[in-house]
């Protein structure tokens, strides 16, 4: 299906099924254990070995020498592989450092070999004898020391240009009456999700199939296929359930690809899982930031100069953090420009996590905003009002399809009783509690991307949906169940959805907040033209077909889906492509955040006490489950703003605090409850489904919107993230 015309009434507008708050489907699979995970198939591979990967020791230099002899010795060793004996191996198209290193090493725990055992035990206590000599040699840790030395970047399609000016910033801002000048910086994050990177592998004859950990099915088979030299038809990926991914299972990683390697050379099913320092310093994470942000305005509050600049670092042929992509779209303001910058460094990968771009550029240029606004003596939710743009400002003449902001902002300002705040910092208390309010705008990108599926009728009216999109916590069976319910017109327990297998038809995949939107709307093609297939069966011919209750009818006529299948079933396969319309029009996704804070007047510990979110992001599919991605965006924002760090060793390359018990992420007891209000939205530019994705809009600006309340709680301004109590504490106000 070409979708190259805004959407009109179409079988979803009935909203019968689509758009009300259901269960997800596969909840009971995983609070009963029968959801199998990828380190979990032991039905399908009952004799699999295990595999240990061992991690490089240093972060840049060459394996001098590796001796194998005491562990090759060791009990239940079945194979033990290095880059000395994997055969040629190629460099996959989504991933920056080879998945195995030797004798060269680019970052530090780059895996250096995988130990093959009967039992799990085997495995790790033999790759403690493996033994291997390094010659170190220098790296670049420090993206503050390498940032003079940053390019920028090749433009790529995710990215888009690593620079855009329009009129004269420099003229602009010098002559504006109001002026701001800051830099703001961003840690290195990791994902941290709770299932670790795990695979088992399986070869038969020439064909391997991989049980993984993954978000983007048909990306991983390509890169498998391209590293290992083997045609894309014989590599079967299944993923049907991930434990949280964040971006950081995007790509296939080493655990998939020595799990494979692994099992070619024990001729067994090998499993693999990365145990926890491997996933912080062997996999990727979201890269530290260097912005500098200049906003120059009138008295009356009107930006008119706008400048963001940001550096970020990765390996050689890596790509940058994005972090100043917002900038060029969310306020208004005649002169601009934008600048990415790239440093090379030898850490371990950098790429996307949870709102790649707009999550770290969102908590420099929403503090930006706030100093703005106290400068011009203008309360923060009217300066952003006043700057408000309904097209492009880069591309005037590009409308948005639709941008609701100020009604975000107008809402959550009202029903979080934003007028009760006051204004001069370090004011407000409550017992020994210093007390304040925050605000951020939020703003994420409409991502178009291909999606398709197969949808099959039985005899018994069952309608079963596949396509190898997965599902990393978001939802995704559910609002896919939906989706196909509301066209076929079958309520949702006739409806079974298979995903995360290779040999279903190419889906978005989950990634970029696309899943839901692109996902569903490809399968809303597949069951259009599976609708058309019956209609053609029962003979109704080209008059209106109304599909309803499980029947089929057309004037006077009413005969059960099910007689459509008739004894082989009916099978119609489709998929979403895109016209030009998102060329047209701006698509994105709008929300406001609102903190409340309490910070000690003593010890200068931080409690966010409250939170709210109003989000503008299209026909939301199920509120339910929507309203559990954005909470859980807001909580991540909560561990960006205040806990949030990978401890960088800058002498040796490596992250310090590579398990859960050093990288600290927000618990239950750092959390309040948390209000969602979704506007009643429709875009039918987006998509049939007028649908757009929420999952990451719910974290960009939380962090800010907390920096923002801890200034006004405490009037101590901090641009360096995490806000940790060593940054507030000498500058308190007194306690008395």
């Amino acid at each position: 299906m070409k979708f190259d015309t805004p959407a009109t009434i179409n079988p979803i507008d009935q909203l019968k099924i689509i758009g009300k708050p259901t269960d997800r489907i596969d909840g009971p699979m995983k609070t009963t254990g029968t959801a199998r995970y990828a380190y979990e198939r032991h039905t399908e591979v009952p004799d699999a070995a295990y595999g240990w990967v061992v991690g490089a020791g240093i972060a840049k230099g060459r394996i001098a020498s590796m001796d194998l002899a005491a562990a090759r010795a060791a009990p239940g060793v079945l194979a033990i592989v290095t880059a000395r004996n994997a055969g040629k191996l190629g460099k996959g198209d989504f991933n920056t450092a080879r998945l195995l290193g030797g004798p060269e090493i680019d970052h530090y725990h780059q895996a250096v070999a995988l130990v093959v055992a009967n039992t799990f035990e085997q495995a790790r206590a033999a790759a403690q004898l493996v033994r291997i000599a390094y010659t170190r040699a220098p790296g670049r840790f420090d993206l503050a020391a390498e940032k003079d030395a940053a390019q920028m970047p090749a433009p790529n399609p995710f990215a888009g240009e690593p620079q855009t000016k329009t009129g004269d910033f420099a003229g602009a801002f010098a002559a504006a009456a109001v002026q701001l000048d800051a830099t703001y910086t961003t840690p290195d994050e990791s994902h941290a999700m709770m299932e670790p990177h795990a695979s088992i592998a399986q070869w038969q004859g020439g064909k391997l199939t991989i049980w993984t950990s993954n978000q983007m099915i048909a990306w991983g088979v390509g890169d498998v296929a391209k590293t290992l030299g083997i045609p894309k038809a014989n590599v079967r990926l299944v993923s049907p359930f991930i434990g949280g991914g964040f971006g950081g299972k995007l790509f296939v990683r080493a655990d998939a690809m020595l799990a494979a390697l692994g099992a070619r050379a024990a001729k067994r099913p090998v499993k693999v899982a990365l145990q926890r320092p491997l996933m912080m310093n062997n996999t990727t994470h979201r890269p530290a930031t260097i912005q500098r942000i200049r906003i120059g305005a009138a008295r009356d509050g009107k930006i008119t100069a706008i400048a963001h600049e940001g550096w970020s670092g990765d390996l050689p042929g890596g790509q940058p953090e994005t972090a100043v992509n917002q900038t060029r779209l969310l306020y208004a303001g005649a002169n601009r420009l934008t600048t990415t910058r790239l440093a090379v460094l030898d850490l371990p990968e950098g790429n996307a996590m949870r709102a790649p771009g707009e999550a770290p550029g969102m908590m420099a240029l929403e503090i930006a905003m706030d100093e703005m606004a106290e400068k011009l003596a203008l309360d923060p939710v009217e300066f952003r009002v006043r700057n408000d743009t309904q097209v492009d400002p880069e591309k005037p003449e590009r409308p948005y399809s639709q941008r609701r902001l100020i009604e975000c902002l107008r809402t959550g300002a009202e029903r979080f009783g934003w007028s009760r705040r006051n204004a001069a910092p370090g004011q407000q208390r409550d017992g020994h509690w210093l007390v304040g309010m925050g605000v951020a705008a939020a703003f994420r990108n409409n991502l178009l991307m291909k999606s398709a599926a197969r949808v099959r009728l039985d005899n018994r009216g069952m309608v079963t949906v596949e396509t190898d999109m997965t599902d990393i916590g978001t939802g995704s069976y559910t609002i896919i169940a939906q989706t196909a319910a509301e066209t076929m017109g079958v309520p949702l327990d006739r409806v079974l959805v298979r995903l995360g297998d290779s040999a279903y038809p190419v889906s978005a995949g989950s990634g970029g907040q696309w899943g839901a939107n692109n996902s569903t709307s490809g399968v809303y093609a597949a069951c259009m033209k599976l609708r058309e297939a019956v209609a053609s069966k029962l003979g109704f011919g080209a008059v209106d077909v109304e599909f309803a209750d499980g029947m089929v009818r057309a004037g006077e006529r009413a005969v059960p889906l099910a007689e459509a299948a008739g004894a082989g079933g009916l099978m119609a396969e489709d998929g979403i492509e895109y016209g030009d319309l998102d060329k047209k029009y701006q698509q994105s996704t709008f929300g406001a955040h609102f903190v409340e804070v309490g910070v000690d007047a003593a010890t200068g510990e931080i409690r966010v006490r409250r939170m709210l979110a109003v989000c503008a992001a299209g026909r939301i599919l199920n509120p339910k489950s929507a309203r559990s991605q954005v909470i859980g965006a807001m909580t991540m924002g909560v561990g960006g703003a205040l806990m949030e760090e990978l401890a960088l060793d800058k002498r040796h390359g490596f992250f310090v605090n590579h398990d859960l018990a050093g990288y600290e992420v927000p618990v239950h007891a750092d959390i309040p409850h948390q209000d969602v209000i979704f506007l009643d939205e429709t875009d039918p530019i987006s998509s049939p489904m007028k649908a757009k994705g929420v999952g990451e809009l719910g974290m960009c600006g939380v962090a800010a919107a907390v920096a923002n309340a801890v200034y006004n709680a405490t009037g101590v301004r901090v641009r360096s993230y995490p806000i940790t109590l060593d940054k507030l504490l000498d500058r308190l106000p007194p306690v008395v």
